[in-house]
This record gives structure tokens, C-alpha cells and sequence, in this order.
């Protein structure tokens, strides 16, 4: 009844990809529809006037906490309409896409009936509403505003349109000075908050000349992701105009840079942004882009002159684009958003049904700290009589919490150094065991600004010329081997790493040693359930009464057979009971010996891979000094769903027979939980510090903070530097093992605002080659004189100095707090620039031969009637029996 096997990386990551694919999938079906609810603002939803009755818009709208949805107050039975304040909440037009989509209510509950798994469900509207369900109520910003624009939203304008590579040029002219320059920049701006990952982009600046913003960038483009977005946006801002404007050199340069065969290689874009055009550079175009017009033209004319405004236009609509009058600051935005309408025209005519996957992002809707993916899919116009127009109606998505999706690729199944991860066609992270998209200023955790552009380099890092280059505070060189595979029907891949795998499997269940998991201390019992999720008892109500062992018990007893629960981490656990109960009458007959335990030893304990823990107290509580091990706040002790505790891990990387010890670092300042020092037992003085037996490294962190000004610390503690011990130990091999440092927390005084950037820090490793080594110190006028000796079969080293010589003077200070790395400005330009390993999406839609390219701004819109929505909402229905 028992089988050892050794597991093949590649087909269980393949088994990941699969419940990957068979969860993600359920999320694409829930989005598969079109599009409509009653008109509840949700922010004005329960507010009542001064008379106790609700104000218009408002009305009673019942709220529970629910947990599902982290808490928060909503309403399961009804979504609701959130309109940004920029957007006319009565508008004709809105009120119209508002009351057609009152179905999606129905479409929504109906969804989350049949896959409980599903969290925020919504609706972005083209012309601005959000519909959202469950209903919540919303809350303004301080100056009561709501900024939220869900047509800014990346799983909006992804899934709005193909893969985009834009050439912004902007006028910097004399004649551009004062509010216009300030327009402009704005709409540079916002621009580039539509793009995304798999969107290209540069920016070029003309007067008499061209100038590209950024020289690192000439004649190239690059991939518009988070950063590179950010630093257009601090270029752009310290642009001056001066000098005569002469655009014909820049749209030259711009076509130049598109026909290179870069970037997306779907749609294309110029984007000029002036004042005025004097010609029409029709001979600009006619060497360029006609007649194919693969390059299509928006124009934006900036300020209240109209003089040349029918050059301007003429160069939109002679290139399949878009002209916008810009006069002030609320122009923009809606203004900018009309290029998307427009590159969405071909997927709309063509009736294509993309399902976008968009990459993490922290959910604002529902003010929470949780990293999530949208899928989403456009809404449009089926109506023939707009049917070249290409009417994008909006974007219907749903969020997934990574959490739920990496739940499927267990650690448990990878062992203690095995992980799983996901990543983008961009070879971003998407979830990842390091990736630490927040970070604490003050006692507020808040989002990095680049959480989502984290590159698979920065935290998977090869030892290149033994230089270590980790993120991770305990240097540690291992082998890896990596499994990947793709997910289906996504642009995600699955990789995962793992070290020594080895599977045990029984097929008989043992419940007789589940009695032994009720106690009335856990932490007293000679076994400790690990703290697992064995059964998903959230998905059914009627199980959510259930704690996991009672779920676990009445699924082995048959009572509920519809539970879902991991039947290869219930073998696992039970295997690990039935196989280490022998250790209970092993370590009663040491406590019976006449010489008994040896003083000092207070707990026996073994831990299995399953997470069961067995463990004895050879001393009762009056005289036990770790009075805390394994209780429930000692939580770096305990098996999680993800965690192997490091005690277990640190023996699992020694060879059997050798002994590991180590002291927890307590939680203390904010200190690191995970950091450990090794345990010394020596004659070291106390101003000598534990680093002197270690080799040292740096380590590097491309997930750091750091503060743009000078800051202060007030509490790093220093390390006394030893040169003739801290240079043998450089010149030694590379460890295969190593113990950490905590690194000491510091508290820096808030003189700027933390930006991210690149860290560099000391690590420490101990080198198992060494057994014994002694020199002298020479100190000025004195010498000191030490010895060092590796205590067998341990991590242990024994180091006698002489105390009666002072090096403290002698010797500069190390620190173990991180340092920002500054780059020179060609590693900056070559860091910016360097194309990463991507996967381009399989779809592009930038053509389609029914597409009016008259209709390209400057005349009356096409509105909307109530026929062509109810068309629309007909067509969401056939799409449902489809799917």
C-alpha cells in the first residue's frame, strides 16, 4: 500500500498549468457576455438630505460585510454605477448605456452562483460609467472627488484594442509658451497612461530641430511599461519652448522609427500635439505612408486659435486618424480617449472576441493590498447601419486574486526549496515567492510605484563570476532545475524550481490518528496539524460552518462527500502519522533512563515534509527558557500553505548526519523574521562581531526604496572590520552553505519620498572547507592574536581572540545597511533600452477594409439608440448559449 515515486518536474508542472487552465477558464466564460441594471450611483447610494430622505440617485441600498470579499460592506443581490466626476451623471448618453445595461445584474449573480471562486464582476462604459458588482458604496478622495476613470484602466484599453506602437511628437516652438505648453504636456501625459506592457513608445519634441526627450531612446522604440512610462513623464515635465516650429523633420524621423520592424508590429501610431500646422506635408506622406496609410496620424491642436486648424485636420483624416481640439485642462481626457475608439474599429468590425489577461495590479476598487489579474473582453455595436464606424460600447471584466491561482501549484508538492511562479509574455512576475510589491513608510503598507514591472531577472539571478546577486538575506548557492510550461488561452507561463523532489504516496487512510489532533493546547500535543488549508470549505455555505479538522474528519468518514479537499496532502499527512509514531515510546524511553535527557535540552521535535510536527518536553514549564516554541504566535515555526519553517530548511540543505543550529531573531524594530544568526559559542569579546568567521558578498535588491534625498540613519549597527581575518576569508572558495545576518532596521528621517531603486548589501556566508585557521592582528603598536576552528559535523565555529589589543581605530566600519547603486549614464541608457525576452500577443487587429476613416473628428458623433443596444444586449445572449 505504500509507493516511493520520483516526481518528474515536467509533467507536474504541466498538471499546475492544467488547474490553471481549468480555473482561469471558468473566469474567460464569466466575461463572455454582454451588456445591463437600475441606476444606483455608488456614491450617493444610503445618503439621505437633511429632510431623512434619500437623495436622488441614492436610495436605500442594503450593505453586509462579506469575506469573500475582503470585508467590505456589499450587496450581492445588486450592482451599482459609478460615474467619475469629470463625466455628467445625468448626461443623455450615459443614462442611456446605464438603463440598457441593467441585464448584466442578472448575468452577474448568475455567474457567481455557478463559480463562488469569482470576485469583482464590472462593466466599463466608453462613455465612462462603471458598473460593478457585488454593489459597493464608493468612497471620494479627501476633496470628494472621484478620479476613477475605468476607461484608463489597463484591462480597459487592452482589451479595447491590439497591441499599439505610438511616436509622440510634441510642439516646443515659441508659440507654444505658457498654457498651451502646459496642455500639452498633460496630453503627452495621458498618452502615455494608455499604454501598457505590450504597447511601444518614444517621444520626440521639434522646434527647428529634433529632439528626442530621451537621447538613450534615439531612433529606437521601447517597451512602454511602468518605468519607462514614469521617466517620459519626468522628462516631458522639463521641457521649454523656444525657437521656430518645423514639424516636417519630426514626422520624417517618426516613420523612419516605425518602418524599423520594431516594437509590436500591429498598430501604429503618430501622435502630434501642436498649436497649429501651416502645411498639410502631403509630400511628407506620400513618401511614407501612402497609399497603404499603415501609419495612422492624431492630431491634437492645442490652445483657443482655430487659424490652422484645416491643415491640422486634414492631416488626421488623410491617415485613418483622429482630430481633437484641445482648448483647456479638462479637454484632455476625453479628447486623448477617442484615438482608442478609433484603433478599436477594426476588431469591432471584424466581430472579434479577444479575451485579454492583463498583469498584477493591486485592486483599488476594493481598497485592498491584494495582487490581481483582470480578464476582460470588449462590448460592441452589431448594428449594420454603424457597423463601419466600429462602435466600441466598452469592456466587461472580471478580477482574479493570484493568491487563488497560485494555490494550485501547493509548495508542499515542491518541497522545502521548491517554488512555483508565473510570469507574462513580458517576462514580468506575475506571482512570485519574492516578490515584495509593497513596502512601509511609516505604519502604512502602500503599493511600490513599479510593483507590476518587476522583470523575471531581478529575483531570478544566476552566480555569474562568483559575484552573488540575490534579493534574498541568506546567501545560499544551490543548482536549480526549472520546469515551465505555457498556460493555455492565457499570456501567462507557469515555471516552477525544485531541489531533490521526492513524492511519498500511500493509499490507506488513517484516522485513528486524527484523536490525537484535539487537544486543548496544540502546542502541548505530541502532534501539530499543520496549519494547511486540506478542504475548501469557503466555496459551499453550508461548509463554512466547519473548521478544517472537522472538514478533514467528515470527509474521511464519508459524511461529506462533496467536499474538495487535497487527497494527496491528507496521504501525505496521515503516511507521516502512522510512520513516526514509533518516536513517541523512543523518546518516553529516554525520559525513563536512569541518566536521563541532558541538561539544557528542553523539547525533542521532528518535522515532515507533509507539515506534521511530533515533539516532546523533556522539562516541565516552571524551568523551560523557549517558553514559546511552537506556539501560535511563533509563526516562522509552524507549516504553512507556503512556508516551510526555516529550522527545516536549513537541515534539508546539510547532508544527514551533520547537525544545524540556529537562534530566530526575535521581532523586534521591525526587524527581519526570516533572518537567522548562527549560534557562536566562543571567547570573542562583545566589540567583536560574528562576521569575522564568514566570507562576505555582496547581494544586490532590484525591488529597493530609496529616498531621493539624503536621509539619516540613526540605527544601523556597524561591523568592526578585522583585515587579515576579512581577507583570508575573501580569498576563499565559494560556500555551498550559509548562515544569515539579520539586517538591522534604520529609520530614516523624511526628507523626500521613497523611489524605487537598486540596493546593495553585505552578506555573510560560512565556508565549511575551513576547519581551523589562527594569525595575528597588527594594531599600531600592538597585535592581536585569534583562532578559528569548525566545531565537527556542525555550522558551528569556535573563535578565541585576544582581548588585550584595540583594533577599533585601526579598521573602518561595515555596515549591513543596503546602499542605493548608481549607475553611470551608458549602464542607465543600455538598462532603459535593453529589449527583454518577450512573447508577442497572437492577435492584432490594425486593419479591416469596411472601416470609414471619414468619420476622424471635427463633425458631429454618431449617438447611440435604444434599438442598437437592445441589439447589442441580443447578441450578448446568443453569446452566452455559445459558451
Amino acid at each position: 500500500i505504500i509507493k516511493i515515486v520520483d516526481i518528474d518536474g515536467r509533467d507536474q508542472v504541466r498538471d499546475f498549468a492544467e488547474d490553471m487552465e481549468r480555473m482561469l477558464g471558468s473566469k474567460m466564460k464569466s466575461v463572455k457576455v454582454s451588456t445591463e441594471f437600475d441606476y444606483y450611483n455608488s456614491m450617493l447610494v444610503n445618503t439621505a438630505d437633511e429632510d431623512g430622505n434619500f437623495i436622488e440617485l441614492g436610495g436605500e441600498f442594503p450593505l453586509e460585510k462579506n469575506e469573500h470579499f475582503n470585508n467590505l460592506p456589499v450587496n450581492t443581490m445588486q450592482s451599482d454605477v459609478q460615474v467619475p466626476t469629470n463625466v455628467y451623471n445625468k448626461d443623455a448618453y450615459i443614462l442611456n448605456g446605464i438603463y440598457w445595461s441593467e441585464a448584466l445584474n442578472d448575468v452577474f449573480m448568475n455567474n457567481f452562483q455557478k463559480d463562488p471562486t469569482l470576485t469583482w464582476q464590472y462593466f466599463g462604459s466608453s462613455s465612462g460609467f462603471f458598473r460593478i458588482y457585488p454593489g459597493i458604496k464608493w468612497t471620494p478622495d479627501s476633496n470628494g472627488v472621484a478620479a476613477f476613470d475605468c476607461r484608463n484602466r489597463n484591462w480597459y484599453i487592452q482589451a479595447a484594442t491590439s497591441p499599439k506602437d505610438i511616436i509622440i511628437v510634441v510642439d516646443i516652438s515659441g508659440s507654444m509658451k505658457g498654457l498651451k505648453m502646459t496642455i500639452a504636456k498633460h496630453t503627452i501625459n495621458t498618452i502615455l497612461d494608455t499604454l501598457g506592457e505590450n504597447d511601444f513608445v518614444n517621444v520626440i519634441a521639434y522646434t527647428d530641430y529634433v529632439r528626442y526627450v530621451e537621447p538613450c531612446f534615439k531612433g529606437t522604440l521601447v517597451q512602454a511599461d511602468l518605468d519607462n512610462r514614469e521617466h517620459f513623464k519626468v522628462l516631458v515635465d522639463e521641457l521649454h519652448v523656444k525657437g521656430e516650429g518645423k514639424v516636417a523633420k519630426a514626422m520624417k524621423e517618426s516613420f523612419k522609427i516605425l518602418n524599423e520592424g520594431q516594437g509590436s508590429l500591429c498598430n501604429q501610431a503618430i501622435m502630434l500635439i501642436t498649436d497649429g500646422a501651416m502645411e498639410d506635408f502631403k509630400d511628407v506622406f506620400e513618401e511614407f505612408n501612402w497609399p497603404d496609410r499603415r501609419v495612422r496620424l492624431f492630431t491634437y491642436l492645442i490652445g483657443r486659435e482655430m487659424t490652422f486648424a484645416d491643415n491640422t485636420k486634414w492631416i488626421a483624416c488623410n491617415n485613418k486618424g483622429y482630430y481633437t481640439h484641445i482648448s483647456t485642462l479638462a479637454d484632455v481626457q476625453e479628447n486623448v480617449m477617442e484615438y482608442l475608439h478609433v484603433l478599436s474599429r477594426p476588431m469591432v468590425i471584424n466581430h472579434n472576441h479577444d479575451i485579454i489577461w492583463t498583469e498584477a495590479y493591486m485592486d483599488t476598487v476594493a481598497q485592498s493590498l491584494l495582487l490581481m489579474t483582470t480578464v476582460a473582453m470588449p462590448v460592441f455595436s452589431k448594428k449594420k447601419e454603424t457597423l463601419s464606424h466600429g462602435i466600441l460600447l466598452g469592456v466587461v471584466g472580471s478580477d482574479i486574486p493570484l493568491l487563488e491561482v497560485m494555490k494550485l501549484a501547493p509548495r508542499y508538492r515542491l518541497g522545502p526549496h521548491g517554488y512555483a511562479f508565473l510570469i507574462t509574455n513580458n517576462g514580468y512576475i506575475l506571482a512570485h515567492p519574492d516578490l515584495r510589491p509593497l513596502y512601509k513608510e511609516g505604519k502604512t503598507l502602500k503599493p511600490k510605484p513599479n510593483y507590476n514591472s518587476v522583470d523575471l531577472a531581478e529575483v531570478e539571478w544566476e552566480d555569474i563570476d562568483e559575484t552573488v546577486s540575490s534579493i534574498v538575506k541568506r546567501p545560499l548557492f544551490l543548482t536549480n532545475d526549472y520546469f515551465y510550461t505555457t498556460i493555455n488561452d492565457t499570456p501567462f507561463s507557469i515555471r516552477q524550481f525544485t531541489l531533490g523532489t521526492l513524492f511519498i504516496r500511500n493509499q490507506k487512510y488513517c484516522p485513528l490518528y486524527l484523536k490525537k489532533l484535539n487537544g486543548p493546547s496544540w502546542s502541548e500535543n505530541p502532534i501539530v496539524f499543520p496549519f494547511r488549508t486540506y478542504c475548501e470549505t469557503d466555496i459551499d455555505p453550508h461548509h463554512r460552518k466547519y473548521s478544517q479538522l472537522q472538514a478533514v474528519i467528515r470527509y474521511l468518514q464519508g459524511k461529506e462527500p462533496d467536499l474538495e479537499c487535497d487527497e494527496v496532502l491528507l496521504q501525505q499527512t496521515l503516511f507521516d502519522a502512522v510512520v513516526t509514531a514509533p518516536l513517541e515510546s523512543y523518546w518516553q524511553a529516554i525520559m525513563l533512563n536512569a541518566s536521563g535527557m541532558e541538561v539544557g535540552v528542553e523539547t525533542a521535535f521532528l518535522g515532515t515534509r507533509s507539515g506534521l510536527i511530533r515533539l516532546t518536553r523533556y522539562t516541565g514549564i516552571e524551568t523551560r527558557v523557549a517558553k514559546k516554541f511552537l506556539t501560535p504566535a511563533d509563526k516562522d515555526n509552524l507549516f504553512t500553505v507556503d512556508h516551510f519553517p526555516l529550522w527545516y530548511r536549513l537541515a534539508m540543505e546539510n547532508p544527514p548526519g551533520r547537525f544545524v543550529y540556529y537562534i530566530p531573531v526575535e521581532d523586534k524594530d521591525n526587524r527581519d523574521k526570516t533572518g537567522t544568526i548562527p549560534i557562536i559559542p566562543s571567547l570573542v569579546p562583545d566589540q567583536f562581531e560574528l562576521s569575522w568567521q564568514c566570507l562576505l558578498v555582496s547581494l544586490y535588491d532590484y525591488q529597493g526604496m530609496c529616498r531621493s534625498g539624503h536621509s539619516h540613519s540613526s540605527s544601523a549597527r556597524p561591523l568592526l572590520s578585522v583585515s587579515h581575518v576579512f581577507q583570508y576569508f575573501l580569498t576563499m572558495k565559494k560556500a555551498l552553505f550559509a548562515e544569515t545576518f539579520a539586517m538591522c532596521s534604520h529609520k530614516a528621517k523624511r526628507t523626500d519620498a521613497l523611489q524605487p531603486c537598486d540596493t546593495e548589501y553585505p552578506g555573510f556566508m560560512l565556508d565549511n572547507s575551513i576547519k581551523e585557521t589562527n594569525s595575528l592582528l597588527k594594531c599600531g603598536r600592538c597585535q592581536k592574536m585569534f583562532v578559528v576552528q569548525a566545531v565537527p559535523d556542525s555550522n558551528l565555529v569556535l573563535m578565541v581572540v585576544q582581548a588585550d589589543c584595540d583594533c577599533s581605530r585601526q579598521y573602518s566600519s561595515i555596515t549591513l545597511e543596503p546602499k542605493e547603486v548608481k549607475y553611470n549614464a551608458s549602464v542607465k541608457c543600455n538598462r532603459m533600452k535593453s529589449q527583454k525576452v518577450r512573447r508577442r500577443p497572437k492577435s492584432c487587429h490594425a486593419y479591416h477594409p469596411k472601416e470609414n476613416a471619414k468619420d476622424c473628428g471635427g463633425a458631429s458623433e454618431i449617438s447611440l439608440s435604444v434599438a442598437l443596444f437592445l441589439a447589442s444586449l441580443a447578441t450578448s445572449l446568443a453569446l452566452r448559449r455559445w459558451t
